[in-house]
């Protein structure tokens, strides 16, 4: 199931692909389930050209049109009998939608009888086996290939096949249908089907055709790739006195058509996709009588390609004399008219132009005037920081190509100097990394703490030595305070500490536990109140530090017990 979704995204051109997304937006919206049909699936499958989409909803698809008009969509025709829409798409997306549906004939050459149905049973009122598959696009079975009568397989075996045996009978234009598939694709007739089809023809099914079947063969031929080639078949096997009694392969300017073709390969090189239709159909029915044309226009029932055929001559004509005038005096100026107009109109106009200047001008649009784009100094454009980035990167580079067309930028210097005005400023420096960790206020304490480090340690190295008892003294002097812990007054030599005091400690020689960081500049004015001193007092003894405390109880007297 995935796969055919992977091939459905890959082979549609980004024009259907927002086409495909339009329908189901608007069916979504009127509650239905839409299904990709008919010649799509086909021409996904075998890789041929996709030239339009059928879609087929499970309701009323007029009931669509405001919401795809809303979107941009174009409406040919709208067929009420069938309920189904002839559109054009955004992007030039033809497309059919149609409700799914059930057809009874009840009499050779007559309309058939049309109920609402399920998408099987509109798949079973279809021609060929080849065109009666359905891909949903809803959702929980998005992806989900249907194909009842094994078209898949006819596919691969390259064949055309009728669905019944009837076929032929019921809808004659069907034989009509199988001489172009046959032309198109060079596949053959399955066996029984080529059988019924020589069957038709002797009995003269065709005499029952009806017109809209007619307008729509008609119509078909103005898309195929070789539509000179399809006309030649169906005058060969006689249907093309059935779509117009004075038509011939003899009244087609088949020149023209070679050159058109040529024109959009071109054209389509560059990037261009011209709709060939109404061009086509000129040329098909060049020297055919007005009448014999207005016939044909008025069996077509896709209102919007009648209108584009009918007003080609007039649209080329009008495109040629702006071509001629002020409004193309330059290069830069023609350039710009050519790029506005459309497509086919200058596919037309480079086929049919009988002035040499216009010739000229659309010869060097398509040829001469591409080479001057690659004299755009690109490189150097990005040195100068000129990018696509900047808001006025298209402005910029447009203004240097129209320059370089009319001849005002001669060489890569000129350029250079046009361009340099226009380069941006540099970007600011980027800023200083921020270094993570402690807050800026622990960072300068931290700092104070280690200043007060080394200046300690410098005043200690510029010390002179003294007696050991001077280097006491300042020790004393932290024991003022309470007695038994740091700071407390040293006891006269022979005292014994009142009971309930603190512990002195067990040894002089013990190391002290290390006091924090920031009560170390605390002791200096220790230190500095202990330099004036005359005598120094004598240092403890170290009996006296490991006598031990009196327990509790006892008499406080000098003598041991």
């Amino acid at each position: 199931m995935a796969d055919y979704i992977y091939t459905l995204e890959t082979r549609l051109s980004p024009d259907q692909q927002k086409a495909v997304t339009s329908v189901l937006d608007a069916a979504k919206a009127a509650e239905m389930n839409v299904y990709l049909t008919g010649g799509a699936i086909r021409d996904i499958i075998t890789g041929f050209p996709i030239r339009d989409l059928d879609f087929t909803v499970q309701g009323n698809a007029l009931k669509l049109q405001k919401e795809l008009e809303r979107a941009g969509a174009v409406i040919g025709h709208a067929d009420e009998g069938t309920r189904s829409l002839l559109l054009t798409l955004p992007g030039g997306v033809r497309a059919e939608i149609s409700m799914a549906r059930s057809e009874h004939y009840e009499k050779t050459g007559k309309p058939p009888v049309i109920a609402p149905a399920t998408i099987i049973d509109d798949l079973r009122r279809r021609d060929f086996t080849v065109n009666a598959m359905a891909l949903s696009l809803n959702e929980g079975s998005r992806g989900l290939l249907m194909d009842p009568f094994n078209g898949v397989a006819d596919i691969e075996a390259k064949v055309i096949r009728v669905l019944h045996n009837y076929a032929f009978l019921e809808d004659p234009s069907r034989m009509i249908r199988a001489t172009r598939f046959t032309t198109r694709f060079h596949w053959p007739l399955e066996e029984r089907t080529q059988a019924r089809y020589e069957s038709g023809k002797e009995n003269g099914y065709i005499d029952h055709i009806r017109n809209d079947s007619i307008g729509r063969e008609i119509e078909q031929l103005a898309y195929e790739d070789d539509a000179f080639g399809v006309l030649k078949a169906y005058e060969k096997e006689g249907w093309l006195k059935v779509l117009n009694p004075r038509w011939s392969t003899a009244k087609v300017d088949s020149a023209g058509l070679s050159a058109l073709a040529k024109t959009r390969q071109q054209m389509n090189e560059l990037g261009y996709l011209p709709d060939m239709a109404a061009p086509v159909l000129h040329f098909l029915t060049a020297r055919m009588g007005d009448k014999d044309v207005a016939d044909l226009r008025r069996a077509i029932p896709r209102k919007d390609l009648v209108e584009a055929w009918k007003d080609l001559d007039d649209n080329a004509r009008d495109l040629a004399k702006r071509l001629m005038g002020k409004e193309a005096a330059t290069p830069s100026r023609t350039w710009q008219l050519l790029s506005s107009a459309r497509p086919e109109m200058v596919l037309f106009l480079a086929v049919t132009a009988r002035q040499q200047a216009v010739s000229q001008k659309i010869k060097n649009f398509f040829t001469k005037w591409r080479q001057v784009q690659q004299k755009i100094p690109l490189p150097e454009m990005t040195e100068l920081r000129i990018t696509p980035q900047m808001p006025e990167y298209p402005k910029i580079a447009n203004d240097v190509f129209m320059l370089l067309l009319d001849g005002k930028l001669r060489s890569k210097t000129e350029t250079l100097k046009y361009l340099k005005p226009l380069s941006p400023p540099p970007p600011p420096p980027p800023p200083a990394p921020v270094k993570r960790g402690r807050a800026k206020g622990a960072v300068a304490a931290d700092k104070g703490k280690v200043k007060a480090k080394g200046k300690d340690k410098d005043k200690d190295k510029g010390q002179v030595a003294v007696p050991t008892a001077a280097v006491t003294a300042p020790v004393a002097a932290k024991t003022e305070g309470k007695p038994g812990k740091p700071g407390a007054p040293a006891l006269p030599s022979g005292t014994k500490p009142a009971v309930g005091a603190a512990k002195p400690p067990v040894s002089a020689k013990a190391k002290p536990e290390k006091a924090p960081l920031a009560e170390k500049p605390a002791a200096q004015p220790a230190k500095k109140a202990a330099k004036p001193a005359a005598k120094p007092k004598p240092a403890p003894k170290k009996a006296a530090a490991r006598k031990p405390e009196p327990k509790t109880g006892e008499k406080k007297t000098g003598k041991k017990k």
